[in-house]
Parts: structure tokens; C-alpha cells; sequence
């Protein structure tokens, strides 16, 4: 993904999380770079890395958080923001298919809710409880799987997203889950827990 199209997925994607989740739109600013703030992906790794060819995820299992839903595909909606799931009462993930497919060289990015309206729990309303070294698997449509270890879970406020740390250029495959967190007032969350994940 370029340098250009990356910014514009961004702040589409972070603006149509932050409404998904029921909060407001955040700046998307990128908090990397500031002191005390590291992307996990600039880390080092000395272990060779498998890319996977492009596959779909159809399944993704969260065996620390009890998560195991299937992965519909997210693309744009009609006003260009990337689209969230759908509020149901079966709710589940979704993958933003112009994103790395999980397996793939680079940031692939998963979105799900933590409340879904009048019916209760969200499939990632345990996200913040992952801690690093715990795995998770993407299973793709071709019958493998990506499998990831948790780097790190950030909680951020909405209006400090950080942008590049998320959305910006890796070179191995990583994985990023996204949802809503903090304090709630009514159907509002001030801040994001996000995962980052490497294979």
C-alpha cells in the first residue's frame, strides 16, 4: 500500500471504527514518534518469518479471550469510510479487504465492536485482556492458517490514534485488532484497545 493511500485508508478506517463503536470521530494523529511511544513492529526479530499467499480469513480464534467468530469482509462505504460489522445479535469480526490478508507482509486489520447495541457483548469486548505472547489464529479461505503472537494491547484515547503505528509499512506479517474501550458514557467509549500482533 502506498505512502498516500495508507494515510487515506487511516483516517477512513479510524473514522468509521470510531462511529462503529458509537464514539466521536477522532483526529487521527499518530502518537509514534513521541517520547515514550514505540511502533512494536520496529522491533527486531532474528526468527525467519513465512508469508502466506493472499487468502481471505474466514475464522478468527482467540483461545486467551474465549474469541472464535467468523470474519465477514469489510470494504467502503457509500461516503468512502471503511465499513464496521453489522450490529446483530451474532456479531462478528470483520477484515478490511484492502488490507494484507493475515499471513501476508504487512499490517493486516481486523475490526469488531465490544458492545453491539441491545444485544449485549461484542465479539472483542474482552480485547484489552490479551497480553503479550498469547496467540491468535486467522483461518484463511484456502485451509491454512495465520497464526500470531500478541506484541502488544495499547489503550488510547480516540482523539491520539495512533495512525502510523496501526496502518504504516511493515516488513513481516503483522496483525492489528481494533476496537472500542475506555470509560462509556451511554453508547459512548472515549478510547481504543488495539492489538498489534506478529507471525
Amino acid at each position: 500500500m502506498t505512502s498516500l493511500s495508507r494515510r487515506a485508508f487511516a483516517a477512513a478506517a479510524t473514522a468509521a471504527l470510531l462511529g462503529g463503536c458509537g464514539g466521536g470521530h477522532g483526529n487521527g494523529r499518530s502518537t509514534a514518534g513521541r517520547p515514550g511511544s514505540t511502533t512494536p513492529s520496529a522491533r527486531p526479530s532474528a526468527e525467519p518469518v513465512r508469508v502466506l499467499a493472499r487468502s481471505v480469513p474466514v475464522g478468527l480464534e482467540i483461545p486467551a479471550i474465549g474469541v472464535d467468530t467468523p470474519v465477514i469482509r469489510l470494504g467502503l462505504a457509500p461516503d468512502r469510510t471503511v465499513q464496521v460489522p453489522p450490529v446483530t445479535a451474532h456479531d462478528r469480526a470483520g477484515w478490511y479487504r484492502h488490507s494484507p490478508t493475515p499471513g501476508q507482509i504487512g499490517p493486516s486489520v481486523i475490526l469488531g465492536h465490544v458492545t453491539v447495541g441491545r444485544h449485549g457483548d461484542g465479539v472483542f469486548r474482552h480485547l484489552a485482556r490479551l497480553r503479550p505472547g498469547d496467540g491468535i489464529v486467522a483461518r484463511l479461505e484456502n485451509g491454512t492458517a495465520a497464526v500470531f503472537a500478541v506484541d502488544s494491547v495499547r489503550t488510547v484515547a480516540k482523539a491520539d490514534f495512533p495512525t502510523d503505528a496501526v496502518y504504516g509499512d511493515v516488513g513481516r506479517p503483522e496483525l492489528r485488532l481494533i476496537t472500542c474501550g475506555g470509560p462509556r458514557t451511554g453508547d459512548e467509549y472515549r478510547d481504543n484497545v488495539i492489538v498489534f500482533a506478529r507471525a
